[in-house]
């Protein structure tokens, strides 16, 4: 799952690695546009399909085979619903970010690069369900060489379309576009014609259309924990726009959320397993076993964040020529690189213990501590964390430094959700996920 998750954000990582050697409009730009698109429409659709976490891997682990097919029915049904109205914003990128007081040229440059975005958005709304779907059954091989296959796929179409025709950094966004749905596809044609979805591939009924309200009662909070987070996040690059040196301060920033997304990977992947072994685990009954996947995904995650940080720490003077040749992006982003170095550490420890708080109740991103909470069902509860970390003490940090809030709304969103995952009652979460399956309840389960 780590390398899956490498693969799959190493595909907008290198898109904005090739564009940024256009130049410092093209790659602020880009990043303003990422921005956007992540806060108005990525977040929300990842959110919404980890509600599948919950559905999905509770239904496996009590031998209820069948409702996962229908889940996933629902969720792609719901999400393509979803994409409609975020498709027409999406359009308008331009004009929205000048109306915002953005530099005209830069809101230029995003317009275009969020305008060919969009075929990207209804990809990611069929693959992020069928990678629920494997994942919940531990299918990961298929993902693995799907992902790798897509990697492999981009990186010479991205080349092509951003430097050998006409686009520009829209080819980056239409290389995006076409390798989602490459993905998309051979993970469709996985799960219809191999024998290891015998079992849990059930056909297209109505039933997959009543359960739209079921699978909302999780999507919504589920989208809402992680969004509150992301859009912190993203809602920083939109300010350094506002600064006296746009190009600057929004390249930089970029570069710094961008390395953070793509190691935030490897957490990410070590919650996605979590998320499974849990939600499978209580559906299956066996809290002990529950208990036990997250205190061993603790201690791997909580090294790997030490480990990659140091790396990096170490690689200061030269990381930021992956991303630019600018002498002035280079020299300020080995400025940011001890406070990015923070970061990893409390994001990978962060990653974890959501993931104990929300695998307990209904089963993020986002992987931090979210993934624990989306295998219990506990979104309402991420989501009310996330947003008193970010937006009650983080960004009003922000103020006085924009990647200082960063790092102190994170550090207090670890506190917190390792408090929860704490105080989960194992016994009690086991329970509630059989009813769950057996008695259709949609209650959202408690401590």
């Amino acid at each position: 799952m780590v390398a899956v998750s490498l693969s799959l954000f190493m595909l907008t990582v290198m898109s904005m690695m090739m564009v940024g050697h256009l130049g410092e409009l093209a790659l602020s730009g880009t990043a303003i546009a990422t921005s956007f698109t992540s806060v108005t429409g990525i977040s929300l659709l990842m959110g919404m399909a980890s509600g599948l976490d919950t559905l999905c891997g509770q239904a496996f682990g009590a031998e209820q085979y069948q409702k996962l097919g229908t889940h996933t029915h629902t969720a792609i049904f719901t999400l393509f619903l979803v994409c409609l109205p975020v498709s027409l914003l999406w359009a308008s990128v331009d004009r929205i970010l000048c109306f915002l007081g953005q530099d005209p040229q830069i809101s230029q440059e995003a317009g275009r690069y969020a305008a060919w975005m969009i075929p990207a958005l209804f990809a990611f709304a069929v693959s992020q369900p069928l990678m629920r779907f494997l994942q919940a059954q531990s299918l990961i091989l298929p993902m693995l060489m799907a992902a790798f296959f897509t990697l492999c796929l981009h990186a010479p179409l991205c080349w092509a379309l951003v430097f050998k025709s006409c686009l520009g950094n829209a080819g980056a966004a239409l290389a995006i576009g076409i390798s989602m749905w490459v993905n998309a596809l051979i993970l469709g044609l996985y799960v219809y014609y191999s024998s290891s979805c015998k079992a849990t591939r059930a056909p297209l009924t109505r039933e997959a259309f009543w359960n739209v309200r079921e699978f909302l009662r999780l999507a919504l909070p589920s989208a809402l924990m992680i969004c509150l987070e992301w859009w912190s996040f993203e809602l920083l690059i939109l300010m350094s726009g506002l600064l006296p040196n746009p190009q600057l301060e929004t390249s930089v920033l970029s570069i710094c959320l961008s390395t953070i997304s793509t190691l935030y990977a490897i957490p990410y992947g070590i919650g996605a397993a979590v998320s499974t072994r849990v939600s499978n685990e209580l559906g299956a009954g066996n809290p002990a076993g529950a208990q036990a996947s997250v205190f061993v995904a603790i201690l791997v995650t909580a090294t790997e964040g030490a480990t990659v940080s140091l790396a990096l720490f170490s690689m200061r003077r030269s990381w930021g020529y992956a991303y630019s040749n600018v002498e002035e992006v280079v020299h300020y982003a080995v400025k940011m690189a001890p406070l990015v170095c923070a970061s990893i550490i409390t994001d990978a420890l962060q990653g974890l213990s959501q993931v104990g708080a929300a695998t307990a109740t209904k089963n993020f991103l986002h992987a931090r501590n979210i993934r624990v909470a989306r295998g219990c069902g506990w979104q309402h509860l991420g989501a009310a964390v996330n947003l008193a970390s970010f937006y009650l003490f983080g960004i009003p940090v922000a103020l006085v430094g924009l990647w200082t809030g960063i790092l102190c709304g994170s550090t207090l969103q670890t506190v917190l959700l390792s408090l929860l995952t704490g105080f989960i009652n194992w016994e009690h979460q086991a329970n509630k996920a059989r009813k769950r399956v057996f008695g259709g309840s949609g209650e959202v389960a408690d401590f």
